[in-house]
């Protein structure tokens, strides 16, 4: 497995996933690796390409 660039999401995946809390859209954040729910104001994380959409797992933006 490549540590060095984490696996990017399918794109089709991508435009079907909302937030889970507000069931807004959500941007991808290639730096970060994570999707991002503005409305929510969380960052969702990326783990060997598969989104991890739990808000326990989440980041807070600030």
């Amino acid at each position: 497995m490549d540590q060095k660039r984490p696996r990017r999401p399918d794109p089709k995946l991508l435009e079907l996933l909302v937030c889970p809390l507000t069931k807004a859209s959500l941007t991808y954040d290639r730096e970060r690796n994570e999707l991002v729910s503005t409305a929510a104001k969380l960052a969702f994380p990326i783990r060997d390409g598969i989104p991890i959409m739990l808000p326990s797992e989440a980041r807070v933006l600030d």
